[in-house]
């Protein structure tokens, strides 16, 4: 494809970012939503959705790439402002599993579910930068599972 075709999809280089932020976000939200579906529980709903969005990031490593690199303008850009709908929708559904599973008795009842999900999203970003980093992508898929063990254990119930 010529840059002379794309742009005749695209009046300009922020409407092309713009449309693969918007395509980002709908494939996580739907990885999002298609693992709250298939758990047994709130927190194996939590696992598959990390372990999901771990998937996404090693099926499409380029993304967080175009990501923090739109995200670090100082003008509030559609891209910024996609990426903070995605965030609050994504938050939104973990509160709301973090919630079920204090109600249930499987998370500890003083679990802040705001500050929980903030972690759980920081987590992935954490281990998405370090693959950066890196420059294996692949890598982050090895030390996802010990993280979200470790996050799990911080919002367990204990008995």
């Amino acid at each position: 494809m010529t840059q002379g075709a794309l742009f005749r999809h695209f009046p300009t280089k922020d409407s092309i970012w713009q449309e693969v932020t918007e395509w980002v976000s709908e494939c996580i939200l739907t990885r999002v939503d298609a693992a709250m579906l298939d758990a047994k529980s709130p927190a194996a709903a939590l696992e598959a959705i990390f372990m999901a969005h771990i998937d996404f990031v090693i099926e499409h490593p380029g993304a967080p790439r175009i990501l923090f690199g739109e995200l670090q303008r100082s003008d509030d850009c559609p891209v910024k402002r996609t990426v903070r709908t995605l965030l609050s929708h994504y938050s939104a559904r973990l509160q709301s599993l973090i919630e079920q599973g204090k109600k249930l008795g499987e998370l500890a009842p003083e679990q802040d579910a705001a500050a929980s999900a903030s972690l759980f999203i920081g987590m992935i970003q954490g281990l998405v930068m370090q693959s950066l980093m890196d420059g294996n992508s692949g890598s982050v898929r090895a030390k996802a599972a010990g993280v979200f063990a470790i996050f799990l254990r911080g919002i367990r119930r204990t008995k």
